[in-house]
């Protein structure tokens, strides 16, 4: 039986909701779809925000053959696949859900199709593909940022389920759903199916629900990490390789928890022991050289490493707070003695003029002068 969310999904443009930066009027998306432009692109986002129905729209519109697969299960087969079937005059639209999970090997594949144009690729990802996709791959591609639904968004998608639901249910679900639609429609026809009547109550216990499987992209991907980093800030971890362990077993991409740990290690680690980073871009090499299943270990021994190590936050607070003066202020004048003069006139105008290497004068612009951002923080100690 068809899910909900896919017998509701819009198939044009003119009933999709959410996204105006880039399906509105005179937006780049629409534009590309009146004007019947084929190329490729990749769509980056948190889940449920309309990726595939976008994509799906696209090729609809440009009367293009649809083909689509998840990089999690898919391999270059499937591709030679896609490229050998007869589609006639059509173009074919190749519509890769999860496009951070195809490896290196499986994107070099992929790319001469694209490069000849035998295959429109359409990329979908929650993850930021300046990491995860290949640059000869990407450089062939327009980058497209989706962002989470808001919340009259989501009641305009819950009221298409055409299910009785009150207020008050509604707007818990919405709540609950954070911007991804797909949840709140899974969530809706789980309960209907379940309950049969749609309250707070019975939506609460739906989630809790032993017969329901999280979507991996979604709540569960985000609490799990968000535990995850928490425990090792707090020095825990056992609790930390809990959720480390939950995560792989829930098939959790690990290059994303390698990726956060990197994160970790200066932003709550920072100068209280610099080597951190250093641990953390060791164990991002490993799980990129071993993969999965052995890349667990690597992951675990940094897991412990990072939880144990004191933490001081001190770096990453004082670059927060010299970002806020560079928002408020704009770009303010550099000192005269630290510019630099490479020409003659330059250095009529005074650029570099008593420039001392060790000097101990405030070299902050004169509107900042005196402002202090770093300080070292109270070291946490870890856990014995």
């Amino acid at each position: 039986m068809q899910p909900l969310a896919n017998k509701i999904r819009p198939e044009s443009l003119k009933e999709f909701v959410g996204q105006g930066h880039l399906a509105g009027d005179n937006k780049p998306l629409r534009i590309a779809i009146e004007n019947k432009h084929l190329f490729s692109f990749i769509l980056w986002g948190p889940p449920g925000v309309g990726k595939t129905t976008l994509a799906r729209i696209y090729a609809n519109e440009l009367d293009a053959e649809f083909f689509e697969l998840s990089a999690v299960s898919a391999g270059k087969e499937d591709i030679k696949k896609i490229v050998k079937n007869d589609t006639g005059d059509k173009p074919k639209v190749l519509f890769l859900d999860e496009i951070h999970r195809f490896n290196k090997a499986q994107q070099d594949f992929l790319l001469p199709f694209v490069e000849t144009g035998e295959l429109t690729l359409i990329g979908a990802t929650t993850e930021n593909p300046s990491f995860e996709v290949i640059s000869p791959l990407l450089s062939r591609c327009r980058v497209f940022i989706l962002n989470a639904l808001s919340d009259e968004e989501m009641k305009k998608i819950i009221a298409r389920a055409e299910l009785e639901i009150d207020s008050e249910a509604r707007d818990w679900l919405v709540n609950m759903a954070n911007g991804d639609a797909r949840q709140a429609i899974t969530m809706l026809e789980n309960t209907e199916k379940l309950y049969k009547k749609i309250t707070v109550e019975n939506l609460k216990n739906t989630l809790q629900s032993k017969f329901l499987r999280y979507d991996k992209q979604g709540e569960e991907h985000y609490n799990t990490i968000s535990a995850f980093i928490k425990s090792m800030r707090a020095s825990q971890p056992d609790a930390a390789l809990y959720y480390l362990a939950r995560m792989i077993d829930s098939g959790e991409d690990p290059k994303f928890i390698a990726r956060r740990m990197v994160v970790f290690a200066s932003e709550d680690i920072g100068m209280a022991q610099p080597t951190a980073l250093v641990v953390a871009n060791g164990v991002f090499e490993a799980v990129e050289k071993i993969g999965l299943p052995e890349c667990g270990i690597n992951l675990a021994h940094g897991v412990v490493y990072l939880s144990t190590c004191k933490k001081d936050r001190g770096s990453y607070e004082a670059y927060m707070a010299a970002m806020e003066d560079v928002k408020k202020y704009g770009n303010l004048p550099v000192p005269l003695k630290i510019r630099n003069a490479p020409t003659k006139l330059m250095k009529e105008l005074e650029y570099g003029k008593d420039y001392e290497k060790y000097t101990k004068e405030d070299l902050l612009p004169e509107k900042l002068k005196g402002k202090k951002y770093y300080s070292r923080m109270s070291i946490s100690n870890s856990r014995e």
